[in-house]
């Protein structure tokens, strides 16, 4: 321990000391670890004098240091964790030197938390009690026999590494419990800076954890974060003058004031970053600790299976770049961040969506050698965004990760200014960032309410956004929100939705709740702000999402049914303005029509394959959407199962369904009067590896449709052989039939979470409810599917309503709903 002479004295009573220990806290300069350090070592000298001055000539006697004091960390009222190690063969002496060491400590009004032990009772102490041997982990010398000392040491250390298997699941499960009582720090508006998740007993777990050489936490801003913490305790110690760890309200500003800090949110906002990668730290840590320790289980097993063989690690695909190993997303061995920018996006998305931890390893890479995205961003990377968004309580785990590394600061700048906010709201549970994420994740469960997922999902990462700004914060939002939603890529028009959800995103509880919905004029504003029943139907959505997000007091029954009553009266509003009308099919480009007639030449399918490079950056005047991608165009003769046929022929090529479109075209008079060809215009990905040749797609949906494939079969056979982690689980699909949409046909709308197949499965149910599939328009949202089919009897007619109610259970019961 370092000594700091002007603090020595000669002086080895308890007056000597303490006006040296009150000079030294007095002292406005020294603050943080040097003070500390300073502090520790004048304990040193003292307790080192009483105890010379008490048994000069000892023998197999040691006083040591252990807990926070032997780590050197004693803030102003920290108590002093003292062991007397003796050899057994004098006790009388031994209790004697303990009186002469413990009551000056005593006089002096210090807590003092002290035994007297030989090293083998140490030893079963420790082996019995799991916060004793942690404490003796950070063991000291401060005077007497050194050699006595050392080897109880030694022989702690050896007794944790030998032990770490059935210990550290103990201390895992202890800080468990600790967290459970204490909640997490970096969301608590008076936190306990050394119990609660993220605190500094946490810290001190990992240190334990590395110490047993078992694995090791990620180090780094490790060492930051503990001493910010510990610089918050001290200041919280100095300004109540009490041992004390709890971070009150009402003391903020003053410990604030002490560390130099600008206000009690700047002093919240240090304590919940440090927090905060504690907490990762620990996430990552045990793990790690509970992977080491399973593959330790199965070694012996697997040795005896394979003839004392290494198994190699198996690695599972994921995504394009992206695999699974050892219950970890890790990166591929062929990924290359440096050339793909979208990769964070698409690693984070694929271990949301399998439910699986983001490998740390992984996400420092991406963040030290992944190219910054363009501006705006590839559709891929906002498709990306909208999954990672869309995947439920494993999103924040994998934001975590993200955030642990810089990267969400680096894909969305204006996160920053909301990073680990407290909220000053007994309403809310969490800082404005986590509710965000929150809101995301409450959203992800209502996103069959509405047909656009994608843009739910991006206003609740949005909603709030403004909170980092001066004024009101849906004014402010509104501006951000239309910056960060251009960025990521989206149109105009769905730029404009985003900033209206941001802007009016507390307009329907406030109204429900403090207005009369009885007076026109209070219907009519709303609508007004509103502007559609679509932009109606998202704010709905996001306003429970919201409510759900902030804490049980935000949401109840009842709310929640005059914000539906309002939506009610509004919708009505709206619709009386907005009548739907069917949209008129575009005409046929002459390609379209080429391959239609070339189609009903040959009597079977024409096919069109086409890759498009990216489109640089729109012009000022233009508005210029990037695909997602490659198009592909098929034109068929009519016939019945075309639909099924080609979903599942796509679903066997591993080809994922962005967007789709089916439409019946008539052939030119000249070519046949009475003839007519579905043309199907498809957008497709690979979901990973290269794209398969036209040809080879022309021939496999060539023998689906003569019956020579048996596409059911195939796709069982590789769900066999590979099956598919189940990750979490999505929202239940949900199947409708939108009244009065269209004059022509019926209209049976499809929200279900998007996975292999899943238009080959609704295509094969619509062939057994034996109805016709006048046009199609599907679209996949991020991990939602949302699908509209516009169907007809066999005579061409709308169903009646008793069979487009059946036609919609069989869809329900082929999708699982």
């Amino acid at each position: 321990m370092t000594r700091t002479d002007d603090h020595k004295t000669d002086d080895t009573g308890p007056s000597g000391y303490a006006a040296a220990r009150l000079h030294l806290l007095s002292e406005g300069a020294r603050s943080g670890p040097p003070r500390r350090t300073a502090l520790a070592g004048l304990t040193d000298d003292w307790l080192t004098g009483l105890f010379t001055a008490a048994a000069p000539t000892a023998k197999g006697i040691s006083l040591v240091a252990v807990g926070g004091y032997g780590r050197g960390e004693l803030s102003p009222r920290s108590d002093l964790d003292l062991l007397l190690l003796h050899d057994g063969s004098d006790p009388t002496a031994v209790a004697a030197l303990a009186d002469r060491l413990w009551y000056p400590v005593w006089d002096l009004g210090i807590s003092l938390d002290h035994s007297v032990r030989t090293p083998a009772e140490a030893r079963k102490t420790a082996g019995e009690d799991l916060k004793v041997q942690l404490g003796l982990l950070d063991a000291r010398h401060l005077a007497g026999d050194l050699g006595l000392t050392a080897g109880l040491r030694t022989a702690i250390l050896a007794d944790w590494r030998n032990q770490a298997p059935k210990r550290l699941p103990e201390l895992q499960e202890l800080c468990a419990e600790r967290a459970e009582r204490h909640g997490e720090l970096r969301f608590l508006l008076e936190p306990d800076l050394k119990e609660a998740r993220g605190g500094l007993r946490d810290a001190t777990a990992l240190r334990a954890v590395a110490a047993s050489w078992l694995a090791d936490a990620p180090r780094e801003g490790l060492a930051d974060a503990r001493r910010r913490l510990l610089d918050a305790r001290d200041a919280l110690h100095l300004v109540t003058g009490r041992a004390t760890d709890r971070l009150a309200l009402q003391e903020q500003d003053q410990v604030a004031a002490e560390l130099g800090l600008l206000d009690a949110d700047t002093l919240l906002r240090q304590v919940y970053e440090a927090a905060r990668v504690i907490s990762y730290a620990g996430d990552v840590t045990w793990r790690e600790v509970n992977r080491v320790l399973r593959a330790r289980a199965v070694r012996p097993r697997l040795r005896a299976m394979l003839g004392g063989g290494k198994p190699g690690a198996e690695r599972s695909p994921l995504a394009e770049g992206v695999v699974e190993q050892d219950g970890e997303a890790v990166l591929a061995r062929t990924a290359r961040p440096e050339r793909d920018p979208v990769l964070p996006l698409r690693a984070a998305a694929a271990a949301a969506q399998a439910a699986l931890p983001l490998s740390p390893h992984a996400v420092r890479r991406m963040a030290a050698t992944a190219r910054p995205l363009p501006t705006p961003w590839p559709a891929e990377a906002r498709e990306q965004l909208i999954t990672l968004l869309g995947s439920g309580r494993p999103t924040v785990d994998v934001w975590e990760a993200l955030e642990a590394e810089g990267l969400i600061s680096r894909l969305l700048p204006d996160w920053e200014r909301v990073r680990c906010r407290p909220q000053r709201n007994a309403v809310h549970l969490w800082t404005v960032d986590r509710h965000l994420i929150e809101t995301a994740v409450r959203a992800s469960a209502l996103t069959r309410r509405v047909g656009r997922p994608d843009l739910l999902l991006v206003a609740a990462l949005l909603h709030d956004i403004g909170k980092g700004w001066p004024g009101d914060h849906s004014v402010a939002g509104e501006i951000i929100a239309k910056d960060v939603a251009a960025r990521l890529g989206f149109d105009r028009a769905d730029v404009t939705v985003l900033a209206t959800l941001v802007r009016h995103h507390l307009l329907l509880v406030e109204t429900a709740t403090r207005r009369d919905l009885d007076d026109p004029a209070t219907v009519r504003a709303v609508a007004d702000a509103v502007g559609s029943e679509s932009t109606l139907e998202l704010l709905h959505a996001l306003t429970e999402a919201d409510a759900l997000a902030t804490g049980p007091a935000a949401w109840s029954t009842w709310r929640g049914s005059l914000v539906t009553d309002l939506v009610r009266r509004v919708s009505a509003v709206l619709a009386g303005e907005h009548p739907g009308t069917e949209p008129e099919p575009a005409a046929p480009t002459a390609e379209q029509e080429r391959l239609a007639i070339e189609a009903h030449r040959t009597a079977g399918p024409v096919l069109a394959l086409r890759a498009q490079a990216e489109p640089g950056p729109p012009e000022e005047s233009t508005e210029t959407v990037e695909p997602l991608g490659v198009e592909l165009v098929i034109a068929v003769p009519d016939q019945p199962g075309v639909l099924p046929a080609l979903a599942g022929v796509l679903a066997l090529h591993r080809l994922t369904v962005r967007t789709g479109g089916l439409r019946t075209l008539r052939l030119p008079d000249d070519v046949d009067d009475d003839g007519s060809v579905l043309l199907l215009e498809w957008r497709v990905a690979a979901e990973y590896g290269s794209l398969p040749q036209a040809s080879r797609l022309r021939a496999d949906l060539v023998r689906a449709l003569d019956g020579s494939l048996d596409i059911t079969s195939r796709l069982a056979e590789r769900d066999a052989a590979y099956p598919r982690r189940r990750g979490r689980a999505a929202p239940p699909p949900r199947v409708t039939v939108a009244p009065a949409a269209s004059r022509h046909a019926t209209v049976i709308e499809v929200r279900a979470q998007d996975a292999p197949g899943l238009l080959f499965r609704i295509g094969t149910a619509l062939e057994k409810a034996a109805v016709r599939v006048r046009s199609m328009h599907a679209s996949t949202l991020g991990a939602n599917a949302v699908d509209a089919f516009y169907v007809t009897s066999g005579t061409g007619a709308p169903l009646p309503p008793e069979d487009a109610s059946a036609t919609a259970r069989v869809l329900e019961e082929a999708l699982g709903a």
